[in-house]
């Protein structure tokens, strides 16, 4: 089993709609056991996969959600043994919904953090809320994790637990910016919790089998900007996207490529221009892009879009796919 945070600080750049699709790629093209994690409070990726009737089923009838993961802890219950996934037909994933209630347990995540980077048992049992969970998700070949675009608790635990991250980028300069945040964030985490590691003298109480730091940067993707194709018929981002696009490859390789055995032409997994009304189609129908059909309101020139999404997509998951095993 591999963990994959879909993960960007920057709100806005496509990182619920990349990972469902990809998700729902690996799942039903590939074969592959998924399992998607919603860890953010905005419920974006649980909205996106269930319809209305059953996202409003889950919380009557308080379904395993990702609260559930965190709320003994919360409680100072401990860890929680039960692992009670909603499965989702149309995009073939097992799925642990989002739930808004994680957004009152972050402030619990923050106060454990200093308790953990001290050393002390009951802050870095917190803080492996999500790493215990992986460890019970040993039956699954992938899980991925969407995110919200905060710097916060929530996240961190995710990225403590996560193998890899993968970045979706907007076309834009707060993009590159986001990148300079997310490198001295995981820079800083990474050394807090070696700290706290060395300092504690009760390992054997954390749970986990392997705390350590784990997390490798897997690749990037370029999102949501004009393309039009070029003489040769090669798909271009417009100028105005094209130079800023330029300077991201410098900004990854400053940032995450220093210990990494993956080059940088192995690391741009993908670019996906605006794909304008199929994004709405998919998220009315509950069903991937590439899955779409004239039931699901696909018309005339739509054929031909949701065809290219398909090649784009596959061609992101062949990347991912080979980088996972480079790496592992």
């Amino acid at each position: 089993m591999k963990s994959i945070a879909v993960f960007n600080n920057k709100g806005g750049v496509g990182k619920t709609t990349l990972l469902c699709n990809l998700a729902g790629f690996l799942a039903l093209e590939r074969g592959q056991r998924v399992l998607v994690v919603d860890a953010d409070p905005q419920c974006n990726a649980t909205q996106n996969i269930f319809s209305d009737e059953d996202v409003d089923n889950i919380y009557e009838q308080d379904n395993f959600t990702v609260d559930s993961i965190i709320k003994p802890l919360a409680l100072g219950k401990g860890f929680s043994n039960e692992l009670s996934p909603t499965f989702s037909k149309a995009f073939g994933v097992d799925v642990i919904p989002g739930d808004p209630r994680l957004a009152l347990t972050e402030d619990v995540l923050a106060s454990d953090w200093a308790q953990a980077r001290g050393g002390e048992t009951r802050g870095l049992r917190t803080s492996f809320a999500f790493t215990q969970l992986l460890e019970r998700c040993q039956d699954y070949d992938l899980v991925m994790f969407d995110m919200g675009p905060s710097l916060g608790a929530i996240n961190r635990s995710v990225l403590i637990g996560a193998d890899f991250f993968v970045t979706p980028m907007s076309i834009d300069i707060f993009s590159l910016r986001a990148i300079d945040n997310i490198a001295i964030s995981i820079k800083n985490w990474r050394k807090q919790l070696h700290n706290g590691l060395a300092q504690n003298e009760n390992k054997d109480d954390l749970e986990v089998k392997d705390p350590r730091w784990k997390l490798q940067f897997l690749g990037y993707v370029t999102q949501q900007y004009t393309a039009k194709r070029n003489a040769d018929g090669e798909r271009r981002p417009v100028r105005a996207y094209d130079n800023i696009m330029n300077e991201v490859a410098g900004k990854i390789k400053d940032n995450f490529l220093d210990e990494s055995i993956l080059s940088l032409d192995d690391v741009a997994l993908g670019s996906i221009p605006t794909f304008h009304s199929l994004i709405p189609m998919s998220q009315t129908s509950r069903k991937p892009i590439f899955s779409l059909r004239g039931a699901d309101g696909v018309v005339g020139a739509h054929f031909a879009k949701v065809k290219e999404y398909h090649e784009i997509i596959q061609n992101i998951a062949d990347r991912l796919t080979s980088n996972l095993g480079t790496l592992s």
